[in-house]
């Protein structure tokens, strides 16, 4: 008896809905009460089309609370093997290699992650009541980026396997993404060098990034532009995570 090997895609694959989380789930706390988006976070249109902004989508607490959370050793586990820390919950995740001078040695590798956490729930039901994501259709995958000094990232679109929208949460610091139209939808990662690949239109838009704020890719802007965070247009000697 043979079985097919599993080619990368095989491992992305619509997973089954998430529950709507009950009241007994164990949420942070001071976030018990608030589970709808606040009156004072405000929605922004940007040039990008498709491209939404919510400044103040969480308040000084929860942004504590948030942070508490990721940084207690016992709930989670960062990833050290960029040069930025890294942290995934929900489901696989297609990981490449460091650079070597050795092209055949960069095979992917596929990266099990820990669930989506329960504790961050009351965060992906504010995403609900605010029409960011459908009830039936919440978020399935969380990358948590810690980018501290000089680091950015280069331009790229997240892998297409991942859906629509994306969303990106600000926090501690504010940043400047820089959005790259393309000619056409692509997403090869920035780890294979295939990002870099990726032909441009030549327009580029910057878009502030308040922190504690929340950025929400649909349509064009998900699909049919890279988005990056400049070295040199980070604010100095501050840090930040999405």
């Amino acid at each position: 008896m043979s079985t097919k090997r599993k080619a990368i895609d095989d491992f992305f694959l619509p997973k089954k809905r998430h529950p709507r989380p009950s009241a007994n789930d164990d949420i942070l706390p001071g976030c018990k009460s608030d589970r709808i988006l606040r009156e004072t976070a405000q929605l922004k249109k940007t040039p990008v089309p498709g491209l939404l902004l919510y400044t103040d989508f969480v308040n000084h607490t929860e942004e504590a609370d948030i942070l508490a959370y990721l940084n207690a050793s016992g709930e989670c586990t960062w990833r050290n093997d960029l040069s930025r820390r890294t942290m995934h919950f929900g489901g696989t995740y297609c990981v490449m290699p460091q650079k070597t001078n050795n092209p055949a040695a960069l095979k992917p590798a596929v990266l099990q992650a820990p669930p989506m956490p329960q504790k961050l729930q009351w965060l992906i039901q504010r995403m609900v009541a605010s029409d960011i994501y459908q009830d039936g259709q919440r978020p399935q995958y969380c990358i948590v980026n810690e980018y501290t000094g000089d680091l950015g990232i280069s331009a790229h679109t997240e892998n297409f396997q991942f859906g629509e929208p994306v969303v990106g949460l600000s926090l501690l610091s504010p940043c400047q993404i820089r959005f790259h139209e393309l000619v056409r939808p692509f997403d090869g990662s920035v780890r294979s060098g295939k990002a870099a690949q990726a032909q441009k239109t030549g327009r580029v838009v910057d878009v502030h990034l308040p922190s504690r704020s929340l950025l929400v890719m649909n349509g064009p802007s998900r699909w049919s532009w890279q988005h990056e965070i400049v070295r040199s247009a980070k604010e100095e000697d501050q840090a930040g995570k999405d």
